[in-house]
């Protein structure tokens, strides 16, 4: 690597990562990096951003610094692989095939940095029938099976928005899949291609399920099954105002919490051991939660062990007492947004910029990476 962490920078501080602009979950990989206190550098492409939410919005570019690149010619390739001669890693998100024609592919750059971490995040993955084919989210998660287990039995798969595969198989895994490669180049020297598939890190989630499902323990159908809205004592349920509550109360200890302060009676604990009376059950805690308001039941709860939460908007969130206690979200440059996550003793992460503009360090970079033809060519020398 190219520097020890400093304090107050978080603990990647002095590695150097270049960031292939891209969509969704390279990202916010590459965000999560950065929030630790990697060097970002974004190369950004000539022209309209990649997505419709304004540069100055896109959360996801915070903490990194970006330039203007344009990989379609011989001039902008050498850069980049200039840049990636500099680097500890670099993210790109292309489909296969397409960084190695425009002449950024492992191979170019390994020849000019061997220790450097290649990470490259798909929805197919690098090889397969699928993977020279486009897709989104929501497709990646549906083959994989998790999809399929999200939402009520008797309607359509629920969508997780783009959390469950984009995020969490997505940009999780590349970064957990980056760290342990930059482990591996700092002890031997050598650099790898870290091949993070949505599908992958997504099918990869289900493991519990697969177990369960080996054991005779899960069901391969949705909404009937002890996590996924079957168990009416780990859902969501109605209240007066047209908002929800969410009950987790599954160890017996916390049930008994939670059905003496809804007031269910003294039949809940019978009802509770037998599935086949699940649907009386849930019935009841329904009517129950209908009595009163979401905010009702949540002072209700307050404090207590019966596993019993709001369900909250994005606007509400950062006002929740505990995550407003703990600076779950911060405020910078006019928007509320996560904090940097997770948190650390001894190097903290912080939100150190807002959203980068496009071009808007190529000098900076140009001149602290020793990559003096970033400016040269022309680019925005900002």
């Amino acid at each position: 690597m190219t520097g020890t962490a400093a304090p107050g920078r978080g603990p990647l501080a002095g590695v150097r990562v270049v960031e292939l602009a891209g969509i969704g979950p390279g990202p916010f990989a590459a965000m999560l990096l950065a929030d630790l206190g990697a060097d970002v550098v974004r190369v950004d492409r000539p022209g309209d951003p990649v997505i419709a939410v304004p540069a100055r919005y896109d959360v996801t570019n915070r903490n990194k610094r970006s330039v203007v690149v344009d990989l379609k010619t011989p001039e902008g390739a050498a850069r980049v692989r200039e840049l990636a001669a500099r680097a500890d890693v670099l993210i790109e998100g292309l489909r296969p095939g397409v960084a190695e024609r425009l002449g950024v592919g492992p191979a170019d750059c390994h020849a000019l940095r061997p220790a450097l971490v290649y990470g490259r995040m798909t929805g197919w993955g690098q090889e397969g029938p699928l993977a020279p084919t486009a897709g989104h989210d929501i497709g990646f998660v549906a083959v994989t099976g998790a999809l399929g287990m999200i939402g009520s039995g008797d309607g359509p798969p629920a969508v997780p928005a783009n959390l469950l595969g984009d995020y969490a198989g997505g940009s999780l895994y590349l970064v957990v899949g980056i760290l342990a490669a930059l482990h591996h180049a700092r002890a031997t020297g050598t650099g790898q291609v870290v091949d993070a598939a949505i599908v992958d890190g997504t099918a990869h989630l289900t493991a519990i399920m697969h177990g369960m499902l080996a054991a005779g323990a899960w069901q391969d159908r949705r909404g009937v099954n002890l996590l996924d809205g079957g168990c009416p004592y780990y859902g969501t349920y109605e209240t007066a105002d047209g908002r929800y509550m969410t009950v987790g109360a599954l160890e017996p200890r916390f049930y008994a919490e939670f059905a003496r302060l809804l007031d269910l009676g003294d039949e809940s604990a019978a009802q509770r051991d037998d599935p086949a009376r699940w649907d009386d059950l849930r019935a009841a805690v329904g009517a129950r939660f209908l009595t009163r308001t979401r905010d009702e039941w949540t002072a209700v709860f307050d404090g207590s062990d019966a596993c019993v939460a709001p369900v909250l908007s994005l606007l509400e969130a950062p006002d929740h007492p505990h995550l407003a206690a703990r600076g779950t979200f911060v405020e910078h440059d006019g928007i509320t947004q996560p904090a940097p996550a997770p948190r650390f003793s001894a190097t903290p992460a912080a939100v150190r910029s807002g959203p980068v503009l496009p071009g808007a360090d190529t000098a900076a970079v140009a001149r602290d990476w020793d990559v003096p033809g970033l400016v040269a060519d022309g680019a925005p020398a900002r």
